[in-house]
């Protein structure tokens, strides 16, 4: 079963490249003054110092969820005596609040900018995740899935962004975040989990708390506004 869903999918994704493959060998318009002042503005050194920012904020957004869905439901019963159930609970409130980030990140980067909501996104989880691991069971639950919410808007953007910076590389760029997403998410995991072994768990929701202000390196970041040459 399994395998005829992976047949499937390799498939349907031949179909999807060769039709873009066809619609990117039409005719292109030709450069206008916005895009040569674009090419002007973003010299190859800007482009690769906003990649490696981007994969910054991809590492400090999945290191933090790594850790909330490795060991905050462990740290709750440490800690605060909270029972199995309740505690995948509170985990459940936070992954329905980060689905929801999740839908509600394009919109808004649409009408107040992508650098603007990454930057908020990002930076703007840290009073949130600072303030967690110092809350009470009650005032947690409320902070994880403002945490949750904020966090995940950024992801989708920091993609299209890098797509923008990017231009014509779009499986380059969706294939080096998405395995960046996934694979930095394992490597914190594991290292997450060797040092809660030589201290506490607390101690990793304590160090985690504060990846979050890596957003402040967004603010490095082209504006959209340079980045489409207006």
């Amino acid at each position: 079963m399994f395998i005829v869903a992976a047949v499937a999918g390799i498939a349907l994704q031949t179909l999807v490249a060769r039709w873009y493959a066809s619609v990117g060998a039409a005719p292109k318009p030709k450069k206008t003054a916005q895009t040569d002042r674009a090419t002007i503005k973003l010299t190859a050194g800007k482009v690769r110092m906003s990649v490696g920012i981007l994969i910054l904020l991809v590492f400090s957004k999945h290191v933090y969820l790594s850790s909330f869905t490795s060991f905050y439901s462990l740290y709750l019963i440490d800690d605060f005596g909270v029972g199995k159930q309740a505690a995948q609970w509170y985990l459940f409130a936070f992954l329905v609040a980060s689905a929801a980030g999740t839908f509600i990140g394009g919109p808004l980067a649409d009408r107040f900018g992508r650098r603007n909501i990454i930057w908020l996104s990002i930076l703007g989880t840290a009073p949130f995740s600072i303030a967690l691991p110092y809350a009470d069971p009650l005032w947690s639950a409320v902070l994880c899935v403002c945490a949750g919410f904020v966090l995940s808007s950024a992801f989708s953007i920091i993609v299209v962004y890098a797509q923008e910076l990017l231009p014509g590389k779009i499986g380059l760029v969706s294939g080096l975040f998405f395995g960046l997403a996934f694979g930095l998410g394992g490597l914190g995991s594991a290292l997450l989990g060797e040092i809660a072994d030589h201290t506490s768990i607390a101690t990793v929701m304590h160090i985690c708390a504060y990846l979050p202000l890596l957003g402040i390196f967004t603010l490095l970041l082209p504006k959209d506004a340079e980045l489409r040459g207006r």
